[in-house]
């Protein structure tokens, strides 16, 4: 993969004439994801950390000051220090992007870290680097991500398949009646309310979206109304929700024919790579039997 990593996407997709599907470049995946951008004002407040009162132990809010904040190449450099080596230019232009993206988000006044969010991060990244050549690799990468925004990636992952084998278990009626409920999930989605409906602690962003998306798939809910109602029940403006669906749906399909191209482009060079290797063996094979034959000849 040493030659593969270094390689822009435009040039694996010059390879592939034998194929006429109009796919993107890695610029141009990251530059979908516009749509995914957060407000560039940060306002900042003083450190603190408080326990919800309506929701379980677990549920913190944690918050900066303007002297602990770093700039976005900060956060760069931190995740660029934390794992050096090479990637494929199809996962990290868009990658870079969302680091950028995420730190703004992250260091807004309003942000409140929560377990939809994480899902929602969670989801996007695993589909984003779904097919990466090392499995290893894609955990460290993962690792360093978090860990340049100064947040926890094992809470990321906990958090995210708490939800997930919660949602597994849900029907549509109960997903959205989960105000009636008592439990761990439960006492997160209403403390999400509860911010929500303040409209003063609660920040809404892409990936919260894409966390209910994920609920809602994992509890089999295909009816468009459950969706509605979910928001609702969430105090969430499900018109800005279905926007960020749309975009993220339409970066995933960008996403799929990027990797394709790169999966053709890396057998194509695995088969060049063996057919050479096989070359000297025939070449071998045929002077023994010219030389046999020779000999036979005698």
């Amino acid at each position: 993969m040493a030659a593969v990593s270094s390689l822009s996407f435009p040039a694996i997709g010059q390879t592939s004439g034998d194929r006429k599907l109009n796919v993107p470049s890695a610029r141009y995946l990251a530059s979908n994801f516009e749509g995914f951008r957060f407000r560039t004002s940060l306002l900042y407040q003083s450190v603190g950390l408080r326990a919800s009162t309506t929701a379980s132990p677990s549920v913190f809010y944690c918050m900066s000051t303007a002297t602990d904040t770093p700039t976005v190449s900060e956060t760069k450099s931190s995740f660029l220090k934390a794992y050096k080596r090479p990637i494929p230019s199809v996962y990290n232009t868009v990658l870079q992007e969302l680091i950028v993206q995420q730190h703004l988000m992250r260091y807004k006044k309003t942000y409140r870290y929560d377990a939809v969010f994480a899902l929602g991060f969670v989801t996007v990244y695993d589909q984003l680097m779904e097919g990466y050549p090392s499995d290893e690799d894609r955990d460290a990468i993962f690792q360093a991500y978090i860990n340049a925004l100064k947040e926890d990636p094992q809470q990321y992952r906990a958090d995210a398949q708490k939800l997930e084998e919660w949602a597994r278990a849900q029907t549509s009626s109960s997903l959205v009646e989960f105000s009636s409920r008592d439990g761990e999930v439960e006492a997160i989605l209403k403390d999400i309310a509860e911010r929500a409906g303040s409209k003063g602690s609660f920040s809404y962003s892409r990936f919260f979206a894409i966390g209910l998306f994920r609920l809602l798939e994992l509890a089999n809910a295909t009816e468009p109304t459950v969706l509605e109602k979910l928001c609702a029940a969430l105090n969430i403006d499900k018109r800005s929700v279905d926007r960020d669906l749309d975009v993220y749906r339409n970066l995933l399909s960008k996403l799929v024919q990027a990797k394709e191209l790169l999966k053709e482009y890396i057998d194509r060079e695995k088969k060049k790579r063996e057919e050479r290797s096989e070359s000297p063996k025939a070449n071998e094979a045929v002077k023994k039997c010219l030389g046999e034959y020779q000999y036979l000849s005698q």
